[in-house]
């Protein structure tokens, strides 16, 4: 019984002709993973609209791309280069979005082979586990930060906010200074992880007391959203 699940709805046909109605339901299949991917993606994550919708289509477009190749192994090979030139044509994202690109790739790549039982569960597995990584993902639960503190030009920079970062801050690094007002102010940029969000505002105050009480934002962790 479990076997027959698992088994490809292509293993035992003898003709070159898919029937449209192994069609239809392979493209159904790969829509679900799709949108199931593009679901887990949005969870607690910021990616653009239109990565969310290319990890919803890819699936679709794989399984088609392989239903079509039909075990051709010429083609096969033709279609594996057009892929890579996406990859070259794309801007390059993190890591993360590149693994959830071939996520949506691999599934829709067993479902287009007929595997669509092993298609539903390999999505599964994945998006379940991106799911628990997130939890542990100091971005998602809004801790990490991005600060940005105007110093005047005749302050040392240098470790004068450091005894603050470490009360306040599990991790923290001094990603970037640059100059403004002819020189005139120093703009320090960090990105850090607070120990608690409720600690916010008394964290900005401290760092007030430092900076001659001039300009100071914090926001969201910043990132670039790879557009495809």
């Amino acid at each position: 019984m479990l076997n027959d699940i698992f088994k490809g709805i292509f293993d035992s046909s003898s003709t070159l002709v898919i029937p449209i109605g192994q069609f239809l339901l392979c493209l159904a299949v790969s829509l679900l993973i799709g949108g199931c991917i593009a679901f887990t993606a949005s969870r607690k994550s910021r990616f653009s609209h239109s990565f969310l919708t290319t990890l919803a289509a890819l699936p679709v477009l794989s399984c088609v791309v392989i239903m079509m190749v039909n075990g051709n192994v010429g083609a096969g090979v033709a279609t594996a280069g057009a892929f890579s030139l996406v990859r070259f044509r794309s801007a390059s994202g993190s890591a993360k979005e590149i693994a959830l690109i071939f996520l949506s790739m691999v599934a829709g790549l067993i479902a287009g082979m007929g595997y669509l039982a092993y298609a539903v569960l390999f999505t599964l597995i994945l998006c379940v586990m991106f799911l628990i990584t997130n939890l542990f993902d100091p971005a998602a639960k809004g801790l990490k930060k991005t600060l940005r503190i105007t110093v005047p030009e005749d302050l040392d920079y240098n470790g004068v906010f450091d005894g603050l970062m470490n009360i306040y801050c599990t991790e923290w690094k001094l990603d970037q200074v640059k100059t403004s007002n002819m020189g005139a102010l120093y703009k320090l940029k960090y990105d850090l992880v607070l120990r608690d969000n409720a600690q916010e505002k008394q964290f900005i105050d401290q760092l007030r007391t430092h900076n001659g009480n001039l300009e100071i934002s914090i926001c969201q962790a910043e990132t670039v959203d790879s557009e495809l």
